[in-house]
């Protein structure tokens, strides 16, 4: 063991054991501090069990819907304890093969909470280690509102996960990214579900266009929006809770998924103390090397204001990495990252929304292709669309993609290299595109951008 490390980080999460691989990689001896497991937030209560659980429900509707397809089958129930063990066991797995790697890139890991203390050091135990780099990568955590305890029947995705009750009624407060999810996942288990979102729409991140395709797809699932309402308070006891909202209605359910946000992971870790700057909402304050106020020291993650993605922290991870080795990595901007809701129909985007766009660029233009058109969708029995945005009202390139519908957070590749390329209509229109598959909406969309329309109506 050493306590004077090359690079030591704080978290183990996506971006911190990304972060150790790529410095291993690279000939630096790496500590990583971790108070719970590696893989973090991502691995173990965010994106890996919620997307299996995510498949679980579409099973469930693909049975149900069976018939439509002249299948003689039937959804005899479900099985919640079966369910559980099926994502637990996808999360074991992969666990186990990041424990493997942690061992072949010869990284030790701290188990227990580290706490900042000052330079490059970090107090964990009895033990004081520093590095000649230090990098933080605590993550999130789950927020609530004021007044609204969380226990009992009122839970966050933390607690959802686990839950051993099927419901039957959920009211969901929040109606982002983690949101949707749970809406559609608790839909397809067969609860009746009810959505209360503050803002005037969905997924407001997302392109007002992505936000409408998906706010009447979830109504026709017959899950219950309520845009634009504000919550009130909650009265639970042991069977039920009851939701009310600011214009005084009641919503009687069986849980409440408060599901408002997550928040950086900075409070009580010394940072303010010892000199390391942190905005108002806690996140860490960084360059544009995620460099933070100390010297040698960087952030990375979800501490770092911007989309909370686990694949933004993991490429941050490796950027930090390379920057310590003394090489020269280029950045990429947020809106180049790739973002996916895993909601049924799922919303991929890449880029910039309109509204941003004209902000940037002035003139833009935009055109949706409607997957009505796509044969591979037709089969798949999914409706929505793939919209275009492109700087310059006749010529320019490409800067934002947005798509609704099942699967197509899988043409989320192709659609990254497009943007992140600059890449122009006409190019993306002479591109062949394998039939019949998805990804031909792109190949569809681009033409039309191109003013060459194939299956569409210009």
């Amino acid at each position: 063991m050493s306590d004077q490390p090359d690079v030591l980080i704080l978290g183990g999460g996506s971006g911190g054991y990304a972060c150790a691989f790529r410095a291993a990689q690279l000939g630096k001896s790496v500590t990583l501090i971790e108070e719970d497991k590696v893989g973090g937030t991502c691995l173990h209560r965010g994106c890996i069990p919620t997307k299996a659980l995510v498949h679980a429900a579409e099973v469930a509707d693909t049975v149900a819907h069976a018939s439509a397809l002249g299948i003689g089958a039937t959804l005899d129930g479900i099985d919640l304890d079966g369910v559980h063990a099926y994502k637990n066991a996808t999360v074991e797995r992969l666990y186990k093969g990041l424990q493997g790697l942690v061992r072949s890139h010869r990284i030790e890991v701290v188990h227990g909470t580290g706490r900042y203390g000052g330079g490059r050091t970090v107090h964990v135990g009895d033990r004081t280690i520093a590095g000649a780099a230090l990098v933080l990568a605590t993550g999130s955590e789950v927020r609530s509102l004021p007044g609204l305890e969380i226990g009992g029947r009122i839970l966050t995705s933390d607690e959802a996960l686990t839950f051993p009750e099927l419901p039957q009624r959920v009211v969901v407060l929040g109606g982002g990214v983690i949101g949707v999810e749970f809406a559609g996942i608790w839909a397809s288990l067969g609860a009746d579900v009810t959505i209360v979102e503050a803002l005037p729409r969905l997924i407001a991140a997302e392109d007002e266009w992505a936000s409408k395709q998906l706010t009447r797809a979830l109504r026709k699932r017959g899950i219950t929006v309520m845009t634009g309402t504000r919550f009130a308070k909650a009265v639970q006891d042991d069977r039920t809770v009851s939701v009310t909202v600011e214009s005084g209605d009641t919503i009687e359910a069986d849980l409440l998924l408060v599901a408002v946000g997550r928040g950086p992971r900075t409070a009580g870790l010394g940072l303010t103390e010892h000199g390391v700057d942190v905005d108002p909402r806690g996140f860490v304050t960084v360059d544009d090397s995620l460099r933070t106020s100390q010297p040698d020291v960087y952030a990375v993650g979800d501490i770092v204001a911007g989309p909370q993605l686990a694949h933004r922290g993991f490429q941050q991870g490796i950027f930090v990495a390379e920057t310590i080795a003394g090489l020269s990595p280029t950045s990429l901007e947020d809106s180049g990252i790739p973002r996916v809701t895993y909601s049924n129909p799922e919303v991929a985007s890449v880029g910039l929304t309109e509204e941003r766009a004209r902000e940037r660029h002035g003139d833009v233009a935009t055109v949706v292709y409607d997957l009505a058109g796509n044969g591979r969708s037709q089969i798949l029995g999914t409706s929505g669309g793939v919209k275009l945005v492109r700087a310059g009202a006749t010529e320019g390139p490409v800067v934002g993609i947005h798509m609704v519908g099942e699967r197509v957070g899988e043409l989320i590749g192709e659609a990254q290299l497009i943007v992140n390329w600059g890449a122009y209509p006409n190019e993306v229109a002479a591109l062949v595109h394998a039939h019949p598959t998805q990804a031909e909406a792109l190949g569809e969309a681009h033409l039309a951008l191109a003013g060459t329309p194939l299956h569409s109506h210009r």
